[in-house]
C-alpha cells in the first residue's frame, strides 16, 4: 500500500509523522510537507515530497491538492499527523474514500469531545481528576483567570504549545505568543505537580494496542527525552474507558499527571504522538495495525510489553544538497 504521511518536522519539537515512518518502513511512502525546512524531508523515508497548502487555506484548496498527488503518486491512503489539519481530514473522511484514498480516523463529535477546552468535563465520564482549567479569548479574561487560579499555572493553545507562568507578565508573554500563532481560544490551567505519565493507544471500538511510559525528561514545550515503559493498571483502565465511552476509531494519546493515589487527566490527543516509534519498538506496532485495518486485514490485540525499557531522542545530522530545498520550493515536489 503506497501511503502519504504529514508532520515531517524532527526538530526537538517532533512532529509524529517520521516515528510513523519509521513504523511503517516496509511500505511506500509519501511525504506531506507544510514546509519545505521540515528536516524529516530530508531522511531518506519517502520515495517522493509534496507540498501541501495550510490548513487554514481551507478544504477545496487541500482537496485538489490531494487529486493531484493521487494522480501523480497514486496514494491509497493518508495517515494525518497534526491538530490543526485533523479536523478537515475528519470532516471529509468519505469523500477521500469515494476517490479511492483510506484513512483511519475517529467521529468529528469524538474529535470535539476531547478538546481541550470540554476536557474538564469529559474528564467526570471517565472518571478522574482535570487541573481546573479556565478559557480565555481577551487580556481582562487572561488577567481574571490567573488571579482565580493564582500562580504558577500553564497557558496553553487550543490545539499546539503550552507553557508555565509564575507571574503575570510572563502569562502576559505566553498570551501573545501562542495566540499571535494559533488564535484563541486559549486556555489558563492550574498546576499539577506530580509524576507525569502517558498512554499511546490505538483503537476499533475497543483497545486493540498500546504503551505507558513514565516521562522522564522533557524539552522545553514538554515533549518526551526520554522516558521509560511502565507498567500501570491504572492508566491502562483509563484508555481502556476512554474507548468503550467514545467507541474511538483510531489512534490517541492519553496525558496525565500521578499525584500520590490520583491520576488527573492532562490532554487527549486524537493522533499518534511524536514518541510513538518507542511502541514500535517494544513490538507494538500502532501504525502497522492502522494500515493491517485499512487493508482488511484482522489485527491481533497486543496490551503486553516489556516493562523498564528506556527510550532517548537524541539530535542527528544530515547533508544533503540545496537542490533538493530549492528543487522543492519552486515545483512543491520532490
Amino acid at each position: 500500500m503506497k501511503i502519504a504521511i504529514s508532520g515531517l518536522n524532527n526538530t526537538d519539537n517532533p512532529a509524529p509523522g517520521i516515528p510513523v515512518a519509521k513504523s511503517l518502513k516496509g511500505h511506500n511512502l509519501i511525504g506531506l510537507s507544510y514546509d519545505p525546512n521540515e528536516p524529516g524531508i530530508y531522511q531518506g523515508f519517502f520515495e517522493k515530497i509534496y507540498l501541501m497548502p495550510f490548513p487554514s487555506v481551507g478544504w477545496e484548496d487541500t482537496k485538489e491538492r490531494i487529486l493531484e498527488i493521487k494522480r501523480k503518486s497514486n496514494i491509497e491512503a493518508i495517515i494525518p499527523n497534526l491538530d490543526a489539519e485533523l479536523p478537515m481530514y475528519i470532516k471529509n473522511q468519505n469523500l477521500l474514500k469515494d476517490i479511492g484514498i483510506k484513512t483511519f480516523l475517529p467521529s468529528l463529535e469524538n474529535f470535539e469531545m476531547r478538546e481541550k477546552r470540554k476536557l474538564s468535563e469529559f474528564s467526570k465520564k471517565l472518571g478522574v481528576k482535570h487541573p481546573k482549567t479556565i478559557e480565555v479569548i481577551s487580556l481582562d479574561d487572561l488577567i481574571k483567570a490567573v488571579k482565580e487560579i493564582g500562580f504558577p499555572v500553564m497557558v496553553k493553545g487550543n490545539y499546539y504549545k503550552a507553557y508555565i507562568a509564575y507571574n503575570l507578565d510572563e502569562a502576559v508573554e505566553y498570551f501573545y505568543k501562542i495566540s499571535n500563532e494559533w488564535g484563541f481560544p486559549l486556555l489558563i490551567q492550574e498546576v499539577i505537580s506530580g509524576v507525569e505519565i502517558n498512554y499511546v493507544g490505538f483503537a476499533d471500538g475497543e483497545l486493540l494496542g498500546g504503551v505507558g511510559i513514565k516521562k522522564l525528561t522533557t524539552t522545553e514545550l514538554g515533549k518526551v527525552w526520554s522516558a521509560i515503559s511502565i507498567d500501570n493498571k491504572e492508566l491502562l483502565n483509563l484508555a481502556k474507558k476512554f474507548v468503550e465511552i467514545t467507541g474511538w476509531r483510531g489512534a490517541f494519546e492519553l496525558e496525565a499527571i500521578v499525584n500520590g493515589n490520583e491520576i488527573y487527566l492532562i490532554e487527549i490527543n486524537p493522533r499518534f504522538p511524536a514518541w510513538v516509534y518507542f511502541a514500535t519498538a517494544l513490538g507494538i506496532n500502532l501504525p502497522e495495525m492502522m494500515v493491517d485495518l485499512m487493508e482488511g486485514k484482522k489485527v491481533e490485540k497486543k496490551l503486553n510489553y516489556p516493562f523498564e525499557k528506556m527510550y532517548i531522542r537524541y539530535v542527528e545530522e544530515t547533508v544533503t544538497d540545496f537542490s533538493q530545498f530549492t528543487t522543492l520550493l519552486t515545483k512543491k515536489e520532490l
